[in-house]
């Protein structure tokens, strides 16, 4: 049995998920030939596409934290993994992410998903490589590898929502990943450690962002948003912190949703 299998994960197939969430509006769900889908809270301010990090999945600690915690204030987080990812969970040895464009078709494939099946907008977000990916799809804006005779309708992306921005290698200061910001459209917030060493508070401030980009600095957090003991704060105050401010800006930006908080197209 699969590790998402014992941790309770439902199987389903894509074209059966409409009807899983009815059932189970929060549920954990294996889509076949996708892989796990977890859905976190309800859509009172707005829903989010989130995706996890380049060395830990959505069950990780800061995963746990920061979606229980944005949940809790009204915004419904759908958690994923991808199959690299599932791949080290399956078999409990580190791997390397694909080349990104992998990660951004895998992410496009997601969204072409579940975006027809909620009445609303779905913003799109993630953890360090899980959010420039999804800056990535945002500035692109396509949604499958498939033709468009065979696509579902797809909504632009609203907004997007990240957690440390990798903004550069840790040893590459001079390799910023920036050349795709000019070309999202939609409102974008990086939510970012003051010491992240994937892009300090120093380091960014001397950039040129485009207006869509608005960013919200963790007092001495890292890229994990953890602070050093003298700071006077702790981790799960800058992510309670962080969440707070994801929530005002998904609601200053118009959730757009109609109808029932989780209804279902």
């Amino acid at each position: 049995m699969s590790h998402y299998a014992l941790s309770g994960y439902i199987e389903v197939p894509p074209e059966a998920l409409k009807e899983a969430l009815k059932r189970q509006p929060n549920g954990a769900f294996l889509v076949q030939g996708m892989g796990p889908l977890a859905v976190h809270g309800q859509a009172r301010l707005g829903r989010l596409l989130f995706a996890h990090g380049a060395g830990a999945g959505q069950q990780s600690p800061f995963m746990r934290q920061f979606v229980t915690s944005l949940a809790g204030l009204g915004i419904q987080v759908l958690c994923i993994d991808f199959p690299y990812m599932q791949q080290m969970q399956e078999t409990g040895k580190r791997r390397p992410p694909p080349p990104i464009a992998h990660t951004i078709a895998q992410f496009a494939q997601w969204y072409a998903l579940l975006d027809p099946l909620f009445d609303g907008p779905l913003w799109v977000g993630g953890k360090s490589m899980g959010g420039r990916v999804a800056t990535l799809f945002a500035s692109t804006q396509f949604a499958s590898a498939q033709p468009a005779s065979e696509q579902p309708f797809i909504s632009p992306v609203p907004g997007v929502v990240v957690a440390g921005y990798p903004f550069h290698p840790t040893k590459a200061p001079e390799k910023l990943r920036l050349d795709h910001w000019p070309a999202i459209a939609c409102p974008m917030l990086i939510l970012q450690g003051e010491r992240d060493p994937f892009g300090s508070r120093e380091e960014v401030t001397g950039y040129t962002l485009p207006p869509s980009a608005q960013l919200a600095w963790l007092k001495d957090g890292d890229h994990d948003f953890k602070p050093r003991r003298f700071s006077g704060v702790t981790q799960t105050v800058l992510i309670d912190e962080a969440t707070q401010v994801a929530a005002s800006f998904v609601r200053a930006h118009g959730s757009g949703l109609k109808g029932e908080s989780n209804a279902l197209v």
